[in-house]
């Protein structure tokens, strides 16, 4: 008895020296996050970070929208600001884009919506350099931080505070990443040439004709203008304060040392890559949980007519009233129940088959076998849910990048797009919704994708802890970066070489011809010299 007491004690002294062994090798990482749904995903890879025994801080404003000051995952450094991108800053750049894609289709409306986006882009990095310049400023705070000997930083790039702050601690940057403060993530990491890959916004697949090639050089002009006009000068005054007018803003963009891109191929359109972008997309998705007793009991009432459900993501609280009215009628006249979570004013005109929630749990309703249908903006974060589940889509897309992603889904037959503009106009809503209920292809080249996305060698969970963690044994991945961004244009393509060699074309042409012309001339002088001897 005394023998197995002992050797229990010893199994439970190993087990005790393993844990603490797990916990005391785990990395110090230090998290930068954006808000909105940006942060749902963030949140997520925090906690399957956390699970492996990493420390976790995570760096938020005093008016952040999403991130919780306390978490049994993470702990929280708060930076005290004015202003800070959440609904606040939102709400009124979505009722002034609302009212302009409603508006008569012009140049004029195009216009006006391309101006006020790129106030909005101004406006929101303004606020994220300002955040940028109140940390680096704060020297009690910078000590603070690199006393806690982080072992790298992880961010999302679609600001830029994260990169610069890994600069200032001297740190490994790894992304998680979609988007970079200059547009799409691949623009910045990898070639990417402009004949078929289409520019976000363009609304264009990766096979164009001559005129559509035309519009996606003008929206690359588009891109490019607004990042180094708008958004670039920001940043790089911010570096010009803190580290000198020698480092780049750019170039610090570039440098990191790893990029888990939010997206994989069933997604994406075929394109160039680099070494040190690792693929994860649908990393958020797991298998579906039970739901809670009250939805689980709506959605089996549907019967074999089964359930739609809609969401239109983090960003967009409510729609115009017109257009819910007309989507809850269209909604009223189906066979088929519908979860929709909603925020805003409650319309009058809900069937008696919809049932309006402030929050649903959307990746179990998408992976129950009675959800026939899921109406979304088109986040990324939605879009790639639906892929794993293998459930069709109608999209309404909103702004930004939601109609490229949504396209990337109608090109591959598994999606069809309405516009805000066609919405409330002659059934269109109820029309399309009926059509992919009834037209099987949607849901046969959905589910699919849905194979072609669960058919890897590994989770893409695991492959991001797996390179995250790759970074922290080897302090950083530079044997994966590319040095092609520190090359001025001229070399980057070449042009100085092609120059050199036209040179040396040239030169060698006008030495042949010039030593032909004098050879020429010589004979004739010899031949005028033996004429003149003979006279």
């Amino acid at each position: 008895m005394e023998s197995r007491g002992k050797a229990t004690a010893y199994l439970f002294l190993i087990f005790a020296v393993f844990l603490s062994w797990r916990v005391g090798h785990g990395g110090r990482i230090l998290i930068i996050p954006l808000e909105g749904s940006h942060w749902v995903n963030m949140d997520i890879m925090i906690q399957a970070l956390h699970s492996r025994g990493h420390s976790i801080d995570v760096i938020r404003t005093n008016k952040s929208w999403y991130i919780n000051d306390d978490s049994p995952y993470y702990k929280t450094i708060t930076v005290p600001v004015a202003r800070a991108f959440n609904h606040d800053f939102i709400n009124p750049i979505l009722r002034k884009i609302f009212a302009l894609e409603r508006g008569e289709s012009s140049v004029l409306s195009f216009m006006s919506l391309q101006v006020e986006m790129f106030k909005a882009m101004f406006d929101m990095h303004g606020i994220m350099c300002k955040m940028a310049s109140t940390m680096l400023e704060d020297k009690m705070f910078m000590n603070g931080l690199k006393a806690k000997n982080y072992d790298l930083v992880m961010t999302d790039p679609a600001w830029g505070a994260g990169i610069m702050l890994a600069h200032a601690l001297k740190l490994p940057l790894v992304y998680n990443v979609r988007w970079v403060t200059s547009g799409e993530g691949h623009l910045a990491l990898a070639p990417s040439p402009l004949s078929y890959i289409p520019m976000t916004g363009s609304g264009l697949t990766d096979k164009m004709t001559f005129m559509e090639r035309v519009k996606n050089v003008l929206f690359y002009t588009i891109w490019e203008v607004q990042d180094t006009f708008l958004i670039r000068p920001q940043y790089q005054a911010i570096c010009n304060k803190f580290f000198g007018p020698d480092v780049r803003y750019s170039d610090l963009l570039r440098e990191a040392d790893l990029w888990l891109m939010r997206v994989d191929f069933v997604f994406e359109f075929p394109r160039p890559t680099m070494p040190n972008a690792m693929y994860i997309g649908g990393f958020q998705c797991e298998p579906a949980k039970p739901l809670p007793k009250n939805l689980e009991e709506f959605v089996q009432s549907s019967g074999q007519h089964g359930v739609i459900i809609m969401s239109l993501g983090t960003f967009v609280s409510e729609l115009p009233s017109d257009v819910t009215n007309k989507i809850t009628e269209a909604f009223g006249q189906l066979p088929q129940k519908v979860i929709w979570s909603y925020k805003g004013i409650k319309p009058a005109n809900v069937g008696k088959n919809t049932l309006l929630v402030n929050w649903m749990p959307q990746k179990d309703l998408l992976g129950h076998p009675k959800v026939k249908l899921f109406v979304a903006h088109g986040g990324t974060n939605g879009v790639q849910e639906a892929i794993y589940h293998g459930v069709p889509v109608v999209g309404l897309p909103v702004f930004y990048d939601q109609y490229d992603n949504l396209l990337r889904l109608q090109d591959r037959g598994a999606a069809k797009i309405l516009t805000l503009a066609t919405v409330d106009k002659e059934d269109t809503f109820l029309k399309t919704v009926k059509e992919v209920l009834s037209e099987p292809s949607y849901r046969i080249n959905m589910q699919r994708l849905s194979i072609l996305h669960r058919d890897q060698p590994m989770k893409p969970i695991d492959t991001a802890l797996f390179w995250i963690e790759f970074v922290i044994r080897h302090q950083g991945a530079a044997h994966l970066r590319t040095e092609s961004h520190r090359l001025p244009w001229y070399s980057y393509y070449s042009v100085d070489v092609f120059l050199f060699f036209l040179f040396v074309v040239v030169v060698i042409t006008f030495s042949i011809v010039t030593t032909f012309r004098l050879l020429c001339l010589a004979k004739c002088l010899k031949g005028k010299t033996n004429q003149t001897k003979k006279k």
